[in-house]
């Protein structure tokens, strides 16, 4: 099962201190609008979200149909699809994608451990 691009989405009290932290680990800002509180930062393939007052906890979050440079694949396995075969395994959905759409769609899990995990297609 491939789930697409990785991130981990941080939940951040002040984007601005965040941004400068990171900065100072070597990432750089690689898309968003900090004005709108969130950006996406990247160290060689390493992929960070940084989301001020848009969730509570950390994320663990997959793009199918990206890479690690967020550009589209010209193969992926849909998110609708990727969702069937977890319903299949077992998994139990937080929140789910309308299977009757295509496109962009996401659902959420969470682990064991009560971490959540969004699977968010974009294309």
């Amino acid at each position: 099962m491939e789930l697409g691009a990785f991130s981990v989405s941080l939940a951040v009290k002040d984007i601005e201190a965040s941004k400068q932290f990171y900065e100072k680990l070597g990432f750089t800002v690689f898309h968003g609008d900090q004005a709108q509180n969130w950006l996406i930062l990247k160290n060689g393939d390493t992929v960070i979200g940084l989301f001020q007052g848009m969730f509570e906890n950390n994320i663990l979050t997959f793009n199918p149909g990206w890479n690690q440079n967020a550009e589209t694949l010209p193969e992926f396995t849909d998110v609708r699809e990727l969702q069937r075969q977890l319903k299949a395994n077992g998994v139990t959905m937080m929140t789910e994608a309308d299977e009757s759409t295509t496109g962009p769609a996401s659902f959420m899990i969470a682990d064991p451990d009560g971490n959540t995990i969004l699977v968010d297609q974009h294309v």
